[in-house]
């Protein structure tokens, strides 16, 4: 009698065992990789956790108030957004409330701090010339010495240091009394009357300046002055209202803190240079200068071009009109003097940093200006005593929904049961370990939508192995013996289970990707425990009830193991094949 041939799928599964090895080791290594890491709990969101909630509200410039609009408001959405994901700081929420408010949550954590301070910061960053410049409080003009002044390298690098140079700078110059003070400012607002007022003025004024401009120019420049000579830096209230309202485009006064941390008052040329001229920024430690932490900043092709011209005008003066200060939402953040035009398409801004303070400049640079300037109207702590009693609630109901799984399983499929319940427990075991990995890796955080995810999860996973147990019952109904069952039900049950969790992926992925805020929590969850269904399956379930086949309780289909032939309806004689349906002639040797 000729042997039959044996299947694909039977020669497949002849080695169970390797599918259960290749899980095993990849929960050991996940585990393994939990507890290395250090972060052996998931990552809580706001709800969970606690946190920050900050509600900002835009404050229109003068004679700009239609600036205030959804375009705006998005856009500071998007680069808030940016700033904080760029510190580490997961699950934070960026929405807009209504037309002028913006409304951020940010949760308890690592650099939640940080977050906090660059939030609602305009980041408006601007490369000015330096008319006039002394301490704080002093009398007639200082040196540059006592302020935060430096030196270029020799070599055109194309970077600005605050290392002081060498050299004698106790005393004042002659280029540096009020007289000449006086006489750059009218200059500025002169040069500022004419078409070519600056390179961040092109466009504004065309056209011949009015007769009497120079008349203008010199009303102006004594008006500044005198604001220059009653301002206060050292007052904080002060220091806040300096240069509001002024034009990148118009002279303005500024202030500022030097290397030995005092106060300095600015009077300064229109901006030549701006934020959007930035193209990246990175905090470095400077030890070949001992500048300590500084920022760099790569400008873009027109940005370099504008910092040449800029650095090449500046150079040909005497001090301070050859220093440019780098104004950072209206205070003096650097003022470095030149010698000769940087052409390296690149500055470093150096003074006070350390290595926080200069990793938030650099964010704040790298990821762009707000489009408008906000104020923060609230500020409140969240605690996570609320979130605490609903994430309780949620697990005692998940609980509840996990307890009458299993007895339903217990009853309906008896010793099937043990097997559906290991490979929810397999199931769990990877979900716990991968949202722990995953906090760290891609900053997802456990909040209660994520959690009810995780709930529902239970439900898909429940449904495969159900899929799956009747689909072998069903061939046992048809007369066979339960190997060649588990082997025939496979593939059929394998492409419903495929097409149910396609399904639930494909609706997880379109709400990612629709939705914002806690809704993709559970969305996110929902995608990875259907994944990991479908790995559970294939690699646990299937081979374990290979295994549990050769065993006699199951496969002589004892009454407790939910196999029972005569419970299911099957008539004897069981069969390993299926009879054909009318008689075929063979031919006797």
């Amino acid at each position: 009698m000729a042997t039959p041939k044996k299947g694909r799928n039977a020669s497949a599964q002849s080695k169970p065992g390797r599918s259960l090895a290749l899980i095993l080791i990849a929960i050991v290594a996940l585990t393994g990789g939990m507890f290395a890491s250090g972060h052996t709990k998931p990552r809580l969101g706001i709800d969970l956790a606690g946190g920050t909630s900050i509600t900002l509200r835009a404050v229109p410039e003068a004679g700009n108030e239609a600036a205030i609009n959804k375009t705006n408001m998005d856009t500071a959405v998007s680069i808030m957004e940016r700033r904080v994901n760029g510190l580490g700081v997961s699950e934070s929420e960026v929405q807009t409330q209504g037309r002028e408010n913006i409304i951020v949550n940010i949760p308890k954590g690592t650099n939640s701090e940080q977050a906090r301070k660059q939030v609602g910061t305009t980041a408006k960053l601007y490369f000015r010339p330096v008319l006039a410049t002394e301490i704080a409080g002093g009398k007639g003009t200082a040196s540059p010495s006592p302020s935060p002044t430096g030196s270029p390298t020799d070599k055109p690098s194309g970077k600005a240091t605050d290392k002081p140079e060498a050299t004698d700078k106790g005393s004042a110059s002659p280029s540096s009394s009020p007289t000449t003070q006086g006489r750059a400012v009218t200059d500025a607002l002169k040069a500022d009357a004419t078409p070519s007022a600056s390179a961040s003025d092109k466009g504004d004024k065309a056209g011949p300046s009015p007769s009497g401009s120079g008349g203008t120019a010199e009303a102006d420049a004594g008006a500044l002055q005198a604001k220059y000579a009653k301002l206060d830096c050292t007052d904080e209230k002060t220091r806040s209202t300096v240069g509001d309202g002024v034009k990148a485009s118009d002279p303005t006064l500024a202030c500022g803190k030097n290397s030995q941390g005092q106060w300095q008052k600015y009077i300064l040329g229109p901006a030549e240079v701006d934020g959007t001229d930035v193209d990246k920024a990175q905090a470095v430690l400077n030890t070949q200068t001992g500048a300590g932490w500084t920022v760099t900043m790569d400008f873009t092709d027109g940005g370099a071009k504008k910092f040449a011209s800029i650095t090449g005008k500046l150079a040909q003066n005497q001090s301070p009109q050859n220093q440019f200060a780098i104004v950072l939402d209206g205070e003096v953040v650097s003022d470095p003097y030149v010698r000769q035009a940087l052409t390296g398409g690149n500055a470093e801004i150096s003074g006070n940093f350390n290595q926080q303070s200069a990793q938030d400049l650099s964010n704040m640079l790298s990821y762009g200006a707000l489009p408008l300037t906000f104020k923060v109207d609230s500020m409140t702590t969240v605690t996570a005593a609320l979130g605490g009693d609903q994430l309780q609630a949620g697990l005692i109901a998940g609980a509840i929904g996990l307890a009458l799984v299993v007895i339903y399983l217990l009853a309906y499929y008896r010793g099937l049961s043990f097997i559906a319940i290991l490979s929810l427990l397999v199931s769990a075991a990877l979900t716990y370990t991968l949202m722990a990995l995953l906090g760290p890796a891609i900053g997802f955080a456990l909040n209660l939508p994520a959690v009810c995810g995780a709930i529902v999860a239970i439900g898909i996973t429940a449904d495969s192995f159900i899929v799956y147990f009747e689909r072998v019952r069903d061939e046992i109904r048809e007369g066979r013996s339960l190997r060649p069952a588990v082997e025939r039900a496979w593939p059929r049950a394998r492409r419903t289970i495929l097409v149910s969790d396609f399904v639930s992926f494909l609706a997880a992925a379109v709400l990612f990707i629709v939705t914002v805020g806690k809704v993709q929590g559970f969305a996110f969850t929902l995608g990875l425990t259907t994944l990991l269904d479908v790995v559970v399956v294939f690699l646990f379930t299937k081979p374990l009830l290979t295994l549990m086949a050769r065993r006699p309780f199951f496969a002589n289909g004892h009454k407790w193991s939910g196999l029972d032939p005569k419970s299911l309806g099957a008539q004897p004689p069981l069969r390993r094949t299926r009879r054909p349906s009318a008689p075929v002639e063979t031919k006797e040797a």
